[in-house]
């Protein structure tokens, strides 16, 4: 059932951004928040990663790092997803699919990674078109099973391959990756991968690596774009369930997500994986979720043309 709290009632949510007066299709971006981690293979939290990233919006000012004022914004909060995964999943692709077929730009909170599976399968409801997935991880997520478990955190892309307008690992491009499990070897041994692991980001510059996925990935009029929170080396993001050293640096990820949005139509994204029981008391991982969050904002503002900078130009 989708609830939407006080928080996400409130104008003050989101940077001051939130509109609880106006519906979705009025909106120039959906955010809502999908509580659930049951789906995860180690630690858990992540089912609290909404309600405390939202709770902490309201310190935070509508402007980006390079001082664009966001306030043209319409933001649109549509609440919590919660239940089980019976309930919930099939209402996050509804919606999901909703708000594509109305070309809405939008952004998802989770919960662990699963909760991107139904997002993906909205998005395939709702178009008659191949779709890109660029998914910014430690991990592959490509698990035919996890535990038994076909709809884990690390199956998301292995479902999404099997969806009918993606269909194809060439459909994917991985950033971040450094880990890899038994079923992924050996899926990877057999199939077409494109991957930059964290390592091969450390070697290039962000501009090569973003420059070669978008390349990749123009062939398609709509993209995706998943990241995982502990993308990140673990000293930037502790909090998290499944944390793994050598990651990627917040300035690469930022720089990363800023060429893609300029290059690419991404319709949507989702930053996935904050645990806040695991990331107390400095809340680390969610101030990094935060920051992402405000600044790919002011990425597709700047493409729509309602993002300024403080003289008054776009």
């Amino acid at each position: 059932m989708r609830v939407r709290d006080g928080y996400a009632k409130d104008k003050g949510a989101w940077c001051a951004l939130n509109r609880p007066d106006i519906e979705e299709k009025e909106a120039d971006i959906v955010i809502f928040g999908i509580p659930f981690d049951e789906g995860v293979s180690y630690r858990s939290g992540a089912n609290m990663g909404p309600s405390t990233l939202r709770e902490n919006t309201f310190s935070s000012t509508p402007y980006t790092e390079d001082f664009e004022s966001l306030t043209e914004l319409k933001v649109h909060d549509g609440g919590d997803f919660k239940g089980t995964r019976d309930e919930i999943f099939p209402e996050v692709e509804e919606y999901t699919e909703m708000l594509v077929r109305e070309g809405k730009f939008f952004t998802m909170v989770g919960g662990d990674h699963s909760v991107t599976i139904p997002v993906h399968k909205g998005i395939d409801d709702a178009l008659d078109e191949e779709f890109g997935i660029i998914h910014i991880d430690a991990h592959f997520d490509l698990c035919d099973e996890l535990g038994g478990d076909e709809l884990s955190h690390g199956s998301t892309e292995r479902r999404a391959i099997e969806l009918d307008n993606v269909g194809s690992t060439d459909n994917l491009y991985f950033i971040g990756i450094r880990s890899i499990e038994p079923d992924e070897y050996q899926f990877k041994s057999k199939n077409k991968v494109n991957v930059f692991n964290a390592k091969a980001c450390h070697e290039k510059d962000p501009e090569e690596i973003a420059g070669k996925v978008a390349e990749h990935m123009e062939r398609f009029d709509k993209v995706y774009i998943t990241l995982d929170i502990d993308c990140l080396e673990v000293g930037f993001a502790p909090g998290t369930g499944t944390p793994q050293f050598g990651g990627l640096y917040p300035r690469q990820v930022l720089r990363i997500l800023e060429i893609l949005f300029e290059r690419l139509d991404v319709i949507g994204f989702d930053v996935v994986e904050v645990a806040p029981p695991l990331d107390a008391p400095a809340h680390t991982a969610m101030f990094a979720a935060r920051k992402i969050i405000t600044e790919v904002w002011g990425f597709y503002g700047k493409k729509t043309g309602k993002v300024k900078r403080a003289d008054g130009s776009i």
